[in-house]
């Protein structure tokens, strides 16, 4: 039996609402009769909770701020900047390294975007590398950086290279892309395999490199983490041998410990911003756990047939609505049940799209750009829409299962109300044992603590790796440290001959 839902704090505004569709599928979803008698034949409804709705805190232009670069914010509809934003500039400008964890849709973007752009303003010459955990979210920014930069320009600055350097870049646009581009916006494999040891050919850049931004540091935990910790101390190690050294900028969605990570990642002391000036609409969370069909067996009707339900439900109404799925299968499948249920409806189905990993960049950016723009009213996906992509304001997520972590939950969650409208985000579980321990004790997620980012840079085999790496990229010097046992790995790589020590130096040797 499932645990009994709590009441529904402040429901009656429901009827005060302007967004009627919005509480409607939510009357729907968990009406009165539902909160006493969970076991219906619709469903069992186990937690229903409300956050109510934030004013923004806004805070005016800094005064020492390029003003071409107000002038292309002022022209986008901007007259101020959020509290958070403006206290992220000024802590730049002060020389601290920084990590922002406001909610999701509250200007994060703008809290490492201003402060590079305004410092590439005053001096043509700065540079600025931009990380992202997936080729998607650096293209994503990079759409919104070159709408900044042409608003820039139109204001009378000189135009500001911005270019994405990864895999999908063609050959012929790298020796260009090295020499012009003011912010190169990568990933941490082509940073380790494409960029750090050629480092030469980005003598521009390293030279004059002032910002590192790290976005979504919440995706650099574990084994990957690990790796990007070493990858950055050879990026450090390689600005400080062409007399730089860069500040860093780091964001992150909901993680216990950012300002702990970020200090492990980049190895420097950081400053911590966390009170959001953006403000929220009105958010409800409900949780369905699905009937049981089979009592002797303790089997429930299908979790993804309760999520088509759901989301079914949310685009009757016309609400824009995306659906996360836990694997590429279920991705395709809740798609084209979604699509069978509104062949009727004409030209219904066309708006509702899959999207996973394996589909083709272009088909990625073109749901994205519908999202934004309405045209495409339901998308399933995997976690890769989890990141801060750009998808616009949706009115309704719905997940299909707990996704393994609090982070991972609540970001699937705040992908609906990046706006100031009220949204709706349902948990739908599955037969498995977690997914049911979350459905009928929804405290744990509601009051629970989010998981901690851990990471090992200095683990054998990780370290190790890396250290040859560096060694390849600049000779190390004696006494240098690179890591914990740096003299030692290092006499051990001399003794297997990849490297040779030789006037107080370790020289690369090896193939």
């Amino acid at each position: 039996m499932s645990a009994q839902p709590k009441s529904l704090p402040g429901s009656t505004s429901l009827v005060e609402r302007k967004d009627k569709a919005l509480h409607g599928a939510l009357e729907h979803l968990a009406p009165g009769p539902w909160l006493e008698r969970p076991d219906t034949p619709e469903g069992v409804i186990t937690a229903v909770r409300r956050m109510a709705p934030v004013d923004a805190k806004y805070a005016p232009f800094p005064d020492t701020l390029e003003p071409r670069l107000q002038a292309a914010l002022e022209k986008r509809g901007l007259k101020q900047l959020y509290s958070h934003q403006a206290e992220a500039f000024a802590r730049v400008a002060n020389g601290e390294h920084i990590v922002v964890t406001t909610p999701t849709a509250s200007g994060k973007t703008l809290c490492y975007n201003l402060p590079v752009l305004d410092a590439i303003l005053k001096d043509p010459a700065a540079r600025a590398l931009y990380l992202f955990p997936t080729k998607a979210l650096a293209q994503d920014q990079m759409a919104e950086l070159h709408e900044l930069t042409a608003l820039i320009t139109e204001a009378g600055g000189e135009p500001i290279g911005v270019h994405t350097y990864d895999g999908d870049t063609p050959a012929d646009a790298r020796k260009t892309i090295r020499a012009r581009a003011h912010i190169a916006l990568t990933n941490p494999d082509m940073l380790h395999a494409g960029v750090l040891p050629h480092h030469p050919r980005w003598a521009k850049l390293f030279e004059n490199l002032k910002y590192v931004v790290i976005d979504e540091l919440h995706a650099y935990r574990g084994v990957f983490g690990s790796h990007l910790c070493n990858v950055l101390r050879r990026l450090q190690r390689i600005a400080r041998h062409y007399g730089s050294e860069p500040q860093f900028i780091c964001s992150s969605a909901t993680i216990a410990n950012p300002r702990e990570l970020a200090e492990r990642l980049a190895e420097r002391p950081f400053s911590h911003i966390s009170e959001s000036g953006a403000p929220r609409g009105e958010k409800f969370m409900v949780f369905v756990n699905p009937p049981v069909v089979n009592r002797e067996l303790g089997i429930r009707r299908s979790y993804l047939a309760e999520a088509r339900r759901v989301a079914g439900e949310f685009l009757r109404r016309q609400l824009q609505v995306i659906v996360f799925a836990q694997s590429r299968l279920a991705t395709e499948i809740l798609t084209t049940y979604l699509k069978e249920d509104f062949e009727t409806v004409p030209g219904m189905a066309e708006q509702i799209r899959g999207y996973r990993g394996g589909y083709l960049p272009l088909r990625r950016r073109e749901i994205e750009k519908g999202l934004r723009e309405g045209t495409v009213k339901g998308v399933v996906s995997t976690n890769a829409l989890e990141l801060g992509i750009d998808i616009g304001g949706l009115g309704a997520s719905v997940v299909t299962g707990y996704p393994g972590s609090l982070a991972s939950l609540w970001q699937q969650f705040g992908r609906a109300g990046r706006s100031r409208e009220a949204a709706l985000s349902v948990l739908v579980a599955s037969s498995n044992p977690l997914d049911q321990y979350v459905a009928t004790h929804p405290d744990f997620v509601f009051e629970g603590a989010i998981e901690r980012g851990l990471i090992d840079p200095d683990n054998l085999f990780v370290m190790a790796s890396h250290l040859k790496c560096a060694a390849f990229e600049l000779p190390f010097t004696v006494g240098e440290v690179f890591g914990a046992d740096t003299a030692e790995l290092l006499d051990i790589l001399a003794e297997d001959g990849v490297v040779q020590k030789a006037n107080n130096r370790y020289h690369w040797m090896s193939e």
